[in-house]
């Protein structure tokens, strides 16, 4: 069954485009200053942040990446899942509190405070680079169903940079307009927009197969494609057990503790036991949702009876666009669209404050309440756009599942500014010198970790050497680096006599 996209698909979509648009500018109709711009005058209630962070954490690539890697494998990415609620727990009674200890915009200003200005702004920037990086990559992922849609009216060299751009476009202007309270009430409506695609997913692939989705799991059954636990103990492969919950639960903690990008929805709750409800809870809406995705991939498989695609990425995009029947294809593709504006709006969002704040308003001396920071923070977010929507354009997919190079991405500097945070916590010796040498020695070491093979390619006579850290599975790189971290700061502190005072009582001071 073949179905082309439709008049009525595309007047879907485009409802979708522009309802949406609309209602970010609404939203940010009333902003007063920067303040409210980035934490929505800290008035959002908890399950609207809840939802905000999951649509946020999964992106398009859990509708485009995830139903691959159990089309191609099992259910085992749930184990990375389970260490992200772990990870949660951990973050929403150590770090969180301290978010909520005076008035804070950014996760890095809790840096500046215990250690000093040097040390926010190299975290600040740290994330900027990363969150730039990876979030290209995941507006990139966007291109794929876009592309399969408007691939014959448009020359092939055409389609992936002019899908990029319209996502592009539609996303910065409620972003620009509506700030962080249009990021965080249309990151509900899309999250309830791709659920329900996700939903009607499974229910064609159910009406699509013989003896529907109790044929579906038995056959899933017998080929163990139904396997959730991985016992494996070494550390070259991702979904295993130990990977899940130790390895999972580090990359949570730094994604929800050491990550703007969360960080700061967090701080946009009204009190510190809403932000504990919005970031536990989410986790197990992600962990529901990755289910969800991972039970698609299993369908497909039996209703493309195990055909083999060359990119696991293409395969749920192409059946949304082949099989669904007219209007639902709309709606779907407006799904994934939906995942990826939130993360776009986001990232964006959080990249303009972290700029504001960690570097721009020490350099220009400016209050944080100035009127006149409004309009420097809408530039900043039109400087950032372009940043993720150029990166999106520049980057070349080469087969591996986006998922996993969205993720790779992350973790190699993660480990350093979660190291970071714990030697402001548990290490009452360490000042900024410690800090900051620990941060650089852990994102370093982790960056030639994660660049190793291709290291070995470019230099073919490294290659023996290399080879060890070139099979370390991703979800074990936070951990890596946060240890790493964390050690050479403890060690550096032991090179100059404790403080006489915690640096959190100086004040401000670099």
């Amino acid at each position: 069954m073949t179905n082309s996209f439709t008049v009525l698909d595309w007047s879907v979509l485009l409802l979708y485009l522009v309802g949406t648009t609309l209602l970010g500018v609404w939203l940010g109709r009333d902003q007063k200053d920067a303040r409210d711009y980035f934490v929505a005058g800290k008035a959002i209630p908890w399950w609207a942040i809840l939802f905000s962070v999951v649509a946020t954490e999964t992106s398009a690539l859990t509708f485009i990446s995830i139903p691959g890697l159990a089309y191609v494998g099992n259910l085992s990415f749930l184990q990375i899942a389970v260490g992200y609620i772990v990870g949660r727990v951990v973050i929403a009674y150590t770090l969180l509190p301290r978010y909520y200890d005076g008035e804070l915009v950014t996760a890095y200003a809790l840096l500046e405070k215990r250690f000093g200005l040097a040390t926010r702004r190299f975290a600040s920037i740290v994330f900027m680079v990363t969150r730039a990086f990876g979030d290209s990559v995941r507006v990139f992922a966007t291109a794929i169903p876009v592309g399969l849609i408007i691939g014959p009216i448009v020359p092939p060299e055409y389609v992936g940079p002019l899908s990029i751009l319209i996502l592009g476009a539609f996303t910065v202007l409620y972003t620009y307009h509506g700030g962080m309270r249009a990021v965080v009430w249309t990151d509900v409506l899309q999250t309830g927009v791709y659920l329900v695609g996700g939903l009607a997913a499974m229910w064609i692939i159910g009406a699509g197969v013989p003896g529907g989705w109790s044929a579906i799991l038995d056959g899933a059954s017998a080929r163990g494609q139904l396997q959730v636990l991985d016992l494996y103990t070494g550390i070259d492969r991702p979904h295993t057990l130990w990977a899940g919950l130790i390895g999972g639960a580090f990359l949570s903690m730094a994604s929800h503790g050491a990550d703007q990008l969360i960080v700061q929805r967090l701080l946009a709750s009204g009190n510190l036991r809403e932000a504990r409800l919005s970031l536990i809870g989410s986790g197990f809406v992600v962990l529901a949702q990755f289910t969800m995705f991972l039970l698609i991939g299993v369908g497909l498989f039996a209703f493309y009876n195990g055909t083999a695609f060359p990119r696991p990425d293409a395969i749920f995009p192409r059946f949304i666009v082949e099989v669904m029947p007219s209007g639902l294809t709309g709606l779907v593709i407006a799904a994934i669209l939906a995942a990826a504006m939130s993360t776009v709006s986001g990232s964006v969002n959080s990249l303009a404050a972290s700029t504001l704040h960690d570097l721009y308003l020490p350099f220009s001396k400016r209050r944080a309440d100035d009127p006149g920071l409004l309009r420097v923070s809408k530039l900043f977010t039109l400087f950032w756009s372009a940043i993720l929507i150029g990166g999106a354009l520049l980057y070349k997919n080469e087969g591996t599942p986006v998922v996993t190079i969205a993720l790779s991405v992350a973790s190699f500097t993660y480990g350093g500014l979660l190291g970071a945070f714990f030697l402001a916590m548990l290490v009452p010796r360490a000042i900024q010198r410690d800090a900051l040498l620990g941060m650089v020695v852990g994102i370093g070491t982790m960056s030639f970790i994660v660049f190793a093979k291709a290291l070995s390619g470019w230099f073919p006579t490294l290659a023996p050497t290399l080879a060890p850290f070139t099979v370390i599975a991703w979800p074990w790189f936070v951990l890596i680096g946060t240890t790493l971290t964390l050690v050479t700061g403890i060690l550096s502190s032991f090179t100059h006599a404790p403080p006489t005072a915690p640096r959190s009582s100086q004040g401000n001071r670099s």
